[in-house]
C-alpha cells in the first residue's frame, strides 16, 4: 500500500475514533467500519477503514479497491486469517470473514450498487475482475 494511502487511512481512522465512528470527507454519511486484520505473510496487524452494508445481523464489505485490476491486500489477509475484529461506532466485535459466492454474492453486490452507485463504476474499471464480497459474521 502506498504511503499516501496509508496517510489517508490514518487520518480516517483518527477521525473515526475522535467522533464515535463518524467521519466526513469521502465517507460522510456512509456506514464505515474499521477492519483489524493480520498480514497473510508478514503477520503484522493492520487496520483499514471500509464502507459496509448491513445484511440482517451480518456486515458485508467489498474488495473493490476503487476498481483497480487487483484485489486489496486486506482481502488476501482475510482469506489467510478469517478471524478478525471490526470497530463499528464505539463497539469492537470479533467476526469471521467468509467470501460470498453465486446468487448471494450477486444479491449483496447489487444491494451495494443500489445504495452507492459508485460501486457499479468500480466493476467497469476492474476490467473483468470480479469484486469479492466478504460477509462478516459475529464470532
Amino acid at each position: 500500500m502506498s504511503t499516501s494511502m496509508n496517510d489517508f487511512n490514518a487520518k480516517v481512522i483518527e477521525e473515526f475514533h475522535a467522533n464515535e465512528g463518524r467521519v466526513g470527507g469521502n465517507f460522510e454519511g456512509a456506514p464505515l467500519l474499521l477492519l483489524h486484520h493480520t498480514g497473510a505473510k508478514s503477520g503484522k496487524s493492520y487496520i483499514n477503514p471500509l464502507v459496509y452494508l448491513e445484511d440482517g445481523d451480518r456486515r458485508v464489505i467489498f474488495a473493490s479497491k476503487a476498481g483497480a485490476p487487483t484485489n486489496p491486500d486486506w482481502y488476501h489477509n482475510l482469506k489467510a486469517n478469517p478471524k478478525v475484529k471490526i470497530e463499528v461506532g464505539t463497539e469492537t466485535i470479533d467476526v469471521v470473514a467468509n467470501e460470498a459466492t453465486g446468487e448471494e454474492r450477486e444479491r449483496l453486490f447489487q444491494a451495494q450498487v443500489d445504495r452507492m452507485p459508485t460501486f457499479a463504476e468500480y466493476t467497469e474499471k476492474a476490467a473483468g475482475r470480479v469484486i469479492p464480497v466478504i460477509v462478516l459474521t459475529s464470532a
